[in-house]
């Protein structure tokens, strides 16, 4: 159950539940107290460990009920044995069905497991082995009901459907050579086969259901919606909600400064300070820390398929500027314009415009990654430090023009975090023109930032420590 309750939090978290390793364990814990004979008390100790805030409950709640349903439903099509069926149908009778049961029996210990439960029509033993093998893939890189058949194939393979679909070939051979006749080898082929279809059927449902748990549905909502299909109207609307969560963010990161200000502890300050009195109690000191704050530069690409992309990241960045203590932009097409000093002297927004209107670089060329990269390390490689945190944003279609990778591997070495952010999901990556599969091997960390909702999940993780 342990393993199950850590498979739940990774599904809250795909979700947007916020779930540390901690309330994990806490979680794990309590379930052993309480056990796991009442639903009822089962969900309410998850819900109380694993859930902080109220608007999380909802979102718990429909998690719950897909997870822990009852897999055993999915297979309530195999409610009969093939020995219940075949006497139920009185497809074999007389000799042939006393020796068909009799030799069934014989074979039937040296099957495997799923085979037996297919055979049986064990509904709850089917459940056990599937749920065993959905443990053994990684559920969470679904990122889109299309790819149910892909995960379906893979879990039948991890349950042992080959091994299974070979026993049962086995089987009808040994009757078949033990005198069975054509007819009854025939039909016991046919209710085999069908039990199968039904045990495969079953698990393209389980991964459905499984998906349905963990793939995130958008609300409809212009937080929720890809940045390419934004309008005008909805593009200011998504500015405005960029601005608002990078203010948030910069408050709650202030905050967290302050409380951590304290430096090392500063003996001789605080034997001096604690002499009037004894030193009872005793009021320690600290050294006085300086905070070191970091450089940024951004790189982003601005071409017409990511211009929304770009226009939300360039904001959420310069809003956040005051927490940087240098911060310089570079736009490109195929190729590279620094927009540096458009935010120095212009309001951001208008500066946005500047940058993403063509006033840089020629918006008409077609987008090279490769020569834009080559060009930005050469010309600025040298201003880049151990304090740089680069920011890459683009999608990474490059006109199948050369990559040029080792201008990633060059920043990578001299700056203190390479970071690239794209607008295409990572299901789209290395398909066409796509280089995202070679790039992000270059990069620290690669995030995919679709929507205003997305970048609201990760907003923390693109701040620059």
């Amino acid at each position: 159950m342990d393993a199950r309750i850590v498979e739940f939090a990774e599904v809250l978290r795909q979700n947007g539940v916020r779930v540390s390793t901690s309330e994990v364990s806490d979680a794990a814990r309590a379930t052993a107290e309480v056990g796991l004979q009442d639903k009822t008390i089962f969900r309410s100790v998850l819900r109380t460990t694993l859930v902080k805030r109220q608007q999380d409950v909802d979102v718990f709640n429909r998690a719950f009920d897909f997870f822990f349903s009852g897999a055993a439903k999915t297979f309530e099509a195999l409610d009969k044995s093939l020995a219940q069926q075949i006497q139920e149908q009185g497809l074999i009778e007389g000799d042939n069905l006393t020796m068909l049961l009799f030799q069934m029996n014989q074979l039937f210990p040296e099957l495997s497991p799923l085979a037996q439960a297919a055979l049986m029509g064990d509904r709850a033993r089917l459940a056990q082995i599937f749920r065993s093998a959905t443990l053994q893939l990684d559920l969470s890189q679904m990122q889109s009901s299309m790819q149910t058949g892909f995960f379906s194939r893979r879990l039948m393979v991890a349950a042992g459907m080959d091994r299974a679909r070979s026993e049962l070939k086995v089987l009808e051979d040994e009757l078949r050579k033990r005198g069975l006749p054509v007819e009854g080898v025939e039909i016991v082929s046919r209710h085999v086969a069908e039990a199968m279809r039904k045990v495969e059927d079953a698990a393209r449902r389980e991964v459905k259901r499984q998906a349905e748990a963990r793939i995130r549905k958008p609300t409809g909502g212009v937080v929720d919606k890809p940045l390419h299909q934004l309008s005008q109207a909805e593009v200011n609307q998504m500015e405005s909600a960029v601005k608002t969560l990078a203010e948030k963010l910069k408050a709650r990161l202030i905050r967290k400064a302050r409380s951590k200000r304290k430096g090392t502890l500063n003996v001789r300050r605080t034997l001096r300070r604690n002499l009037p009195w004894g030193g009872v109690p005793m009021v320690p000191q600290f050294r006085a820390r300086r905070p070191e704050r970091p450089e940024v530069v951004v790189l982003c690409d601005v071409s017409d398929s990511v211009r929304n992309a770009s226009r939300m990241m360039l904001l959420f960045t310069y809003t956040l500027q005051s927490l940087f203590v240098r911060v310089r932009s570079f736009v490109f097409v195929s190729d590279v314009g620094d927009v540096t000093q458009y935010f120095k002297e212009q309001e951001v927004d208008k500066a946005i415009d500047l940058a993403t209107m063509g006033q840089a670089v020629s918006l008409t060329a077609n987008s090279n990654y490769g020569r834009a990269l080559a060009m930005f390390t050469r010309d600025q490689l040298g201003s880049i430090t151990r304090r740089t945190t680069v920011m890459i944003i683009g999608d990474g279609r490059n006109n199948y023009n050369a990559n040029n990778a080792w201008a990633l591997k060059d920043l990578k070495q001299k700056c203190k975090r390479l970071l690239w952010i794209c607008p295409e999901d990572r299901p789209n990556w290395g398909f066409g023109d796509s280089e995202m599969l070679t790039y992000s091997k270059e990069c620290h960390q690669t995030v995919v930032v679709n929507s205003v909702a997305d970048l609201s999940r990760i907003a923390e993780q693109l701040v620059p420590a």
